[in-house]
């Protein structure tokens, strides 16, 4: 495993961290609903990230694809559950747009995930 591969993991396990902390300050917080929903997204994008590093790690993938896709993820995660946790957290916004383009390009990730699991790695 690379750097930028342990990097990428290290990201997607702080991400997983991070759903877990905001789930249980979801719980005692006022603006309970949007910060639960920041943790769901940590929370479901983490084991992605792992896997999908883990498959560049080991050429089961395009690597460099595979992890731009890993990267898109992370990415859009700190713009949307960053955003949804600031609005909780502070009550202002990470910055105007800041979860509409996290969630494009999260949608943006996972479609170059689907694109690097289809087109075969190199031999």
């Amino acid at each position: 495993m690379n750097g930028l591969d342990r990097l990428l993991a290290a990201l997607a396990a702080l991400a997983g961290g991070l759903g877990v902390a905001a789930s249980a300050a979801a719980a005692h917080t006022s603006g309970g609903d949007t910060l639960k929903t920041a943790a769901q997204f940590l929370l479901f994008h983490a084991p992605a990230i792992l896997v999908l590093t883990g498959f560049a790690a080991v050429g089961l993938t395009r690597r460099a694809l595979t992890r731009l896709a890993a990267a898109a993820l992370l990415v859009g995660l700190l713009l949307f559950s960053g955003d949804l946790a600031m609005r909780a957290l502070a009550g202002q916004a990470l910055f105007p747009m800041a979860a509409p383009i996290g969630g494009t390009v999260l949608m943006a990730g996972w479609l170059l995930a689907v694109i690097a699991v289809l087109v075969p790695a190199p031999r």
